[in-house]
């Protein structure tokens, strides 16, 4: 994919689709299963049946349409029919601005916490500011409210805020974690380790989303390897950049 060469969002789209690809569509993932946390989106990501039936399609299908909205720009004709797709998608009882809102910044968010925390280096002020651009523009697209605060700092304050008040458990979150730890991860992992992939995938979560999901903290090998190889990784990249 071509990372477009105009739009104050393009250092975003050059760290998610060149820079970092894959610690990007980790984060993005972790981004996807940060929503089960909140019991109205959870209810309604499970009621379709696409995420405990499919959860692999299901997560493709959100990846592709973001990174296309990331690398072509929401104004391009693949932007504008993916947003279109959105609204439609969307359009719906219970689903609120400020659910959106929450689901939008997840997305932007997590990627970048994930870069910063296991990437091969931190995660620039240009690429912060493109991220909160990109956000700006998904934003408006979808006649959302602006994102609070005027930078990505203001979108994360919000979304703890916003988690504060809305994490709890839910049986459709519950279910959508089985789901996805289960099927997504254990299908990504070598056979001697699908087993483990529920624990492994928990050690990527942190505590508040645990407690909402009810996810028992890993055991400390567990936690421990998952932090070696993702430390070993990010040295590799380091010196091969």
């Amino acid at each position: 994919m071509t990372v477009p060469t105009r739009g104050t969002h393009r250092a975003f789209a050059r760290l998610v689709l060149e820079t970092m690809p894959e610690e990007s569509r980790v984060g993005l993932t972790l981004g996807f299963v940060r929503t089960f946390g909140v019991p109205e989106i959870a209810r309604v990501l499970h009621g379709t049946g696409r995420m405990t039936n499919e959860p692999r399609g299901r997560a493709k299908a959100t990846g592709v349409a973001m990174f296309a909205l990331i690398g072509q720009g929401v104004d391009s004709p693949e932007g504008r029919r993916i947003v279109e797709g959105l609204r439609r998608v969307h359009d719906r009882p219970g689903i609120t601005p400020e659910l959106m809102r929450y689901v939008l910044s997840c997305f932007t968010v997590c990627p970048l916490r994930f870069v910063d925390a296991h990437g091969h280096r931190a995660v620039t002020d240009e690429e912060r500011d493109a991220a909160y651009t990109f956000q700006l523009s998904l934003s408006d697209a979808l006649g959302l409210p602006a994102p609070p605060g005027g930078e990505l700092a203001g979108v994360e304050s919000w979304m703890r805020d916003y988690e504060s008040r809305a994490f709890a458990p839910s049986e459709a979150g519950r279910a959508l974690w089985e789901s996805t730890s289960k099927g997504l991860l254990a299908a990504r992992l070598p056979a001697p380790l699908a087993a483990l992939a529920p624990a492994v995938a928990a050690s990527l979560l942190d505590q508040p989303l645990r407690t909402a999901l009810e996810v028992r903290r890993p055991p400390a090998p567990v936690r421990a390897l998952v932090t070696m190889a993702l430390r070993a990784r990010a040295r590799s990249r380091r010196s091969a950049s």
